[in-house]
């Protein structure tokens, strides 16, 4: 049966095949016809939201095609609906929540058209006097940056972003990595815990490619290609929002077999590469990690921190930093920057150069103001 085709030329709202969202069609305060996502999706309750939105959209049209009058919108109106609209394409949405309530401490009943660069200025200083950390401001900060960009490229509204140019300086972040034989005693710590079968093939996993826990934890085996020897991630699976494929060596790859076959014998049906006896995804190593690590008589060390320990061993054995970056899958080589001086042959190349100087400055004689 062939699909009517829906009439966008006039206003209204209508639906796409390649999207999950009610569209609208209207025209703007210049004339000109716009079709635009509502962001909101396809209900019975979806439908009388987005058809407030839309003569919400029209009225404001009218106002300043009549009167010159431009549309404001309040801080609660952006992060309504930039929530709404990139629902699903975070991966921490518990987080941008509450970077959300706590911005709305301040600026809630604010128009984001007034928002200067005075107001980001008293929040910082509030913030501050809170106690929290400039990193943590840097983040709450990011989100409202990513909201109201979000609104200008998205919805075209007419507004100024205050928040570039204004991030704190943040400390470097922790360091913290174990050596290969530490590492052997951790991997051999994991293995006495017959509760946790799963735990020392995830640690080597974490050693030898770089991944994230979370990006371990929620694997699946559809992503793994023993043949070859890559495991796929999709931009919803990494922090950064983009999508790499981590290399397995062979270290990596018997952990994997490991699993496979521990899989084979006692859930099979199982989609996740670390699952629990009845199929479900294993949420949490926490106590069984820190277990292991008390056993191996290793302190003050996290999961995170064998990610740290991957990249320091690479760099270490000379591989490239940018070369780093791409394996961990930073944004920038900025990051993997904390890792260089765990590489001292360069330094120590270039000032080895001044040795070939040595033998001349011998025979020069330094006078008594030299």
């Amino acid at each position: 049966m062939q699909r009517k085709r829906q009439n966008t030329d006039q206003d209204g709202l209508y639906e796409r095949h390649d999207s999950p969202y009610y569209w609208a069609s209207f025209v703007d305060a210049s004339g000109k016809r716009v079709r635009r996502s509502t962001g909101i999706r396809r209900s019975i309750e979806g439908r009388r939201e987005a058809d407030a939105l839309l003569a919400k959209w029209k009225l404001e049209a009218h106002r300043q095609r009549q009167w010159d009058e431009l549309p404001t919108h309040s801080f609660d109106d952006l992060m309504l609906e930039y929530l709404k609209a990139t629902a699903g394409e975070r991966r921490s949405e518990s987080t941008v929540h509450m970077h959300v309530r706590r911005l709305r401490l301040s600026f809630a009943g604010a128009t984001i058209e007034q928002l200067r660069a005075a107001e980001i200025t008293v929040y910082i200083r509030r913030r501050k006097g809170e106690g929290v950390s400039n990193s943590t401001i840097n983040r709450e900060l990011e989100v409202l940056s990513a909201a109201i960009a979000y609104a200008v490229r998205e919805w075209e509204w007419p507004i100024t972003n205050p928040v570039p140019g204004r991030m704190l300086k943040e400390p470097e972040g922790r360091l913290r990595w174990i050596t290969r034989d530490e590492a052997t005693n951790l991997i051999g710590a994991a293995k006495a815990q017959p509760k946790a079968p799963h735990l020392a093939p995830l640690i080597v996993l974490a050693l030898h490619t770089g991944m994230r826990r979370g990006e371990l934890l929620g694997l699946e085996w559809n992503r793994v290609d023993l043949n070859e020897g890559l495991i796929y991630l999709e931009a919803r699976h990494t922090k950064a929002a983009k999508r790499r494929a981590v290399p397995v060596n062979a270290v990596a790859r018997e952990a994997l077999l490991n699993r496979a076959h521990w899989r084979e014998e006692q859930c099979p049906t199982t989609s996740w590469v670390f699952s629990d006896l009845d199929g479900s995804r294993i949420g949490s190593v926490k106590r069984s990690f820190a277990t292991a690590c008390r056993n191996a008589g290793i302190a003050d060390f996290r999961f995170h921190d064998l990610r740290h320990t991957c990249a320091a061993w690479l760099v270490q054995l000379g591989v490239p930093l940018m070369d780093v970056r791409d394996v961990l899958g930073h944004s920038t080589v900025k990051m993997t920057e904390r890792y260089a001086h765990l590489s001292p042959a360069q330094t120590r190349a270039a000032v080895s150069v001044l040795e070939a100087g040595e033998s001349r400055l011998s025979h020069v004689e330094v006078g008594e103001g030299g």
